[in-house]
């Protein structure tokens, strides 16, 4: 049998649940099983309703879900996202899997393939493939691949190391996955940021902290936009072409559009200087029908660092979420094996490193 490659069949927006949904829910539930082989959990994985809205939205970013088909079967998939602005070039394979019993047939590699095309037809002709992997079968020992930054290495015998070096691509990064049970840490981090809040030294006294639940205050809007286009830039990227990203408040506004249509809820911390800019921020990411969190961008700009705004900003969003949603019980984060400041706070917080995400590049 043929199998054959193409985009995901997606329903209206507005579709009630019926036919027209079969694929996405095929392609939500081979995401959720990848991802328990991957990361040893499912509640990180997309519903199909959220599927929906980031596929079809094309406000800022274009969304590619493409399906390896066999008799109907949904056997693999790949997708690619990119910047839509006129400058950007490069864009990013995130998922990218085949079901085990078929592995081996060259259908990922056909639908690698098919997901450089549809970069290449968009005019982003450098492509970045992501993958996991748990810490729990990685011995350490035999021959190791490292990153050209930080001291996080894979084994060079894994499936996907072959798999990329044999497509052409280079390991340009390695981020650590990390959790952070909240089972009865709610008082502690109370404690922790009263402490912290009562020995700030005077420099950072200047510094107030504001948070919000999926909207950000109508003043703080534009120096929060200037805040995410520095995140796009000032994260360590390894060797990965990472791209200048313009925001403006309408993409912010956008940005928390498209969290609530997803059905997500959004927890922001943010440091606001004496002159009432944005200094830095935190944002966590609550997944519906999960018990997850997802930690996203964290950053303070370059002129407000040394005043321990980055465990001040974490602590404030911690002890929100507990405020906001006590039942939640675990937070993932992923930073770069290089960023030594933002992984020594992670450190102090209980994050704990269960798996890596490799980063591969092809020009």
């Amino acid at each position: 049998m043929t199998v054959e490659i193409r985009p995901i069949a997606l329903p209206a927006r507005d579709a009630a649940p019926d036919a027209s949904w079969a694929e996405l829910e095929a392609y939500a539930a081979l995401v959720r099983r990848l991802d328990v082989e991957t990361l040893g959990t499912g509640d990180l994985a997309r519903r199909p309703a959220e599927l929906l809205v980031s596929l079809t939205d094309r406000e800022d970013r274009a969304h590619v879900a493409l399906g390896a088909f066999d008799a109907g079967a949904l056997v693999g998939l790949a997708e690619v996202v990119w910047e839509l602005d006129v400058d950007a070039t490069t864009a990013f394979v995130s998922m990218l899997g085949v079901e085990p019993e078929r592995r081996r047939e060259g259908i990922g590699s056909r639908l690698l393939a098919e997901a450089e095309r549809v970069a290449v037809a968009a005019e982003h002709p450098t492509t970045v493939l992501s993958a996991d992997h748990l810490l729990a079968h990685d011995d350490g020992g035999g021959e190791r691949l490292h990153a050209p930054q930080g001291g996080a290495s894979l084994p060079a015998g894994l499936g996907v190391v072959r798999f990329a070096l044999a497509h052409g691509y280079a390991l340009g990064q390695l981020d650590r996955v990390s959790a952070l049970d909240l089972d009865g840490r709610a008082d502690g981090f109370r404690r922790r940021l009263a402490e912290l809040e009562a020995s700030v030294p005077p420099s950072a006294a200047r510094y107030r902290i504001e948070t919000w639940i999926d909207r950000a205050p109508d003043d703080l809007v534009d120096s929060l936009a200037v805040a995410h286009e520095r995140m796009s830039v000032d994260a360590p990227s390894g060797a990965i072409s990472y791209e200048f990203e313009p925001w403006d408040a309408a993409r912010v506004r956008h940005d928390e559009g498209r969290s609530l249509a997803s059905g997500r809820t959004s927890l922001v911390a943010a440091a606001v200087a004496s002159d009432g800019e944005v200094a830095g921020f935190t944002q966590l990411s609550l997944l519906a029908e999960s018990p997850a969190v997802e930690q996203w961008d964290t950053i303070v700009l370059a002129p407000h660092r040394g005043h321990r705004l980055g465990l001040r900003l974490k602590l404030a969003n911690l002890v929100l979420l507990a405020d906001t949603d006590p039942a939640r019980n675990r937070v993932y984060t992923w930073n770069a094996d290089e960023n030594a400041h933002m992984l020594a706070i992670n450190d102090a917080l209980g994050f704990t490193p269960f798996a890596l995400e490799s980063q591969w590049q092809r020009t």
